[in-house]
């Protein structure tokens, strides 16, 4: 598997001469040009839509979802997992993510990790503990996890002061997921854990263990709700703390128990002006159980994933906009790839964790840019673009919005930007947000037009 939550990389916005109406001045002392405030907004966007914008149907993105487990080797069948995992392939798993840097890593106070520490980090990882063979047990994640490259909740980093992206952080998992369990730390604290997108350490408090009939039997309930907001938050309960104010991401899908007894309350409360849905809950022995709990009528859901076409992306992308950026998904947030997968999960479409794995994939409609492309050919590629494709640069996504005045604009979630000051000068400015910016416009930190460092355009819709 590739470096894990790969950097949205350092992007940069060149400060030239601009006539188009929606910037405002692109010699902004903040460094971000500034789009004019409908441009901010979703309907601005699919306004512009063409007239028909073809929806995929259902049987299409579930075909192309088949695609992506069956050829991309990024993504796991755990549940076609072998009853017993033979150590040489759980220990590739482990070594493979748990390498200790040969460069200097530093902790919250900018100390630089000693010998001492690096050797109770690798002791941790017990790769001389996996056994000649190991029973495959199976789990549901029960509230938003991370997931890390050590069983470690230390945070450590590239460079003293620089916290805002920790090495050790890969990705999450959230409510509803299923793992594979296939290894302890030695502390007992640990699981590393095989998940459809993922191989990582997570922490056993947040796992419920079941058999693979319960485990998959739960994500294949109906029916069922789609949550289709940023987040959404289960409602508050005394009686049932696992499931009280659970936060919920873009995409979950969750049982809807929709004959829960009317006379019956939940957890407390009467039902009647909320949806009821199960969750797995995690027993005081780590046994899988499951628990109705409440979401308000109001929240932002759906009974089923939203219609894959242009305006739901829009909307969907949109509900970030604003949002800190998390690398791995820390922060309660997410990157620059998290977020695109949300967006597309949200219509019921499986995207690969990574940039680069995104990047790659056959199981797409790519478009890939060669090393010979001119610019012009470049240019005449992107006059291709239709809204929700998928923009890759080394370690970067963008998803295209659409094109104003001509000039083509993106959404993504980034941690900085460069661009050229009044003086001509290649600047650097923290962004740490998802922002909408005009793609004729980006630069790379080395003073190149990004339109030439693009690496390939993926067409997610079947």
């Amino acid at each position: 598997m590739n470096t894990p939550a790969r950097l949205c990389s350092v992007l940069s916005l060149v400060a030239v001469l601009c006539t188009c109406a929606w910037v405002r001045d692109p010699h902004a002392d903040h460094g971000v040009i500034e789009l004019e405030a409908a441009a901010h907004t979703a309907d601005y966007w699919i306004a512009k839509l063409p007239v028909g914008d073809a929806m995929a149907n259902a049987a299409a993105i579930a075909a192309q979802n088949e695609r992506l487990r069956r050829t991309d080797p990024s993504v796991n069948d755990i549940e076609s997992l072998p009853v017993r995992i033979g150590r040489e392939r759980i220990r590739g798993w482990v070594e493979t993510l748990s390498k200790l840097p040969v460069s200097p890593r530093y902790d919250e106070a900018g100390e630089r990790l000693s010998s001492t520490t690096r050797a109770q980090l690798r002791a941790n990882v017990a790769v001389e503990s996996i056994p000649l063979m190991r029973p495959t047990r199976y789990g549901l994640v029960t509230q938003r996890a991370d997931l890390r490259a050590f069983p470690t909740r230390m945070r450590v980093f590239s460079t003293p002061g620089n916290t805002d992206i920790d090495r050790f952080q890969e990705s999450a998992l959230f409510p509803g997921t299923p793992v594979a369990i296939v290894h302890a730390s030695a502390d007992g604290e640990w699981w590393f854990v095989v998940s459809e997108l993922y191989e990582a350490w997570i922490e056993q408090r947040h796992v419920a263990i079941g058999t693979p009939g319960q485990v998959f039997g739960y994500v294949r309930k109906s029916p069922l709700l789609v949550v289709t907001g940023d987040t959404v938050r289960t409602n508050f309960t005394p009686e049932q703390p696992q499931v009280s104010e659970l936060a919920l991401d873009m995409g979950v899908r969750l049982p809807l128990l929709a004959d829960w007894p009317r006379d019956r309350p939940v957890n407390g409360q009467h039902a009647h002006a909320a949806h009821v849905v199960e969750l797995p809950i995690r027993s005081s022995s780590g046994a899988l159980e499951f628990a109705p709990a409440l979401l308000r009528r109001d929240a932002d859901v759906a009974p089923g994933f939203l219609p894959l076409n242009g305006a739901t992306l829009l909307r969907q992308g949109f509900k970030f906009l604003g949002e800190r950026y998390g690398w791995g998904h820390a922060y309660n947030a997410r990157d620059c790839s998290g977020f695109v997968s949300e967006v597309y999960r949200s219509a019921g479409v499986t995207l690969p964790r990574n940039t680069g794995d995104q990047a790659r994939s056959g199981a797409f409609e790519r478009f890939d840019f060669t090393a010979g492309m001119d610019h012009a050919e470049r240019l005449d590629a992107l006059r291709a673009l239709r809204v929700g494709d998928l923009i890759y640069t080394p370690g970067h996504v963008m998803m295209y919005v659409g094109s104003d005045r001509g000039s083509p604009h993106v959404i993504h979630d980034t941690a900085g930007i460069n661009y050229r000051g009044a003086d001509g000068k290649l600047k650097q400015m923290v962004v740490n947000g998802v922002v909408v910016t005009p793609l004729a416009l980006l630069r790379s930190e080395d003073d190149r037009p990004i339109l030439d460092r693009i690496t390939s355009i993926q067409r997610i819709r079947p």
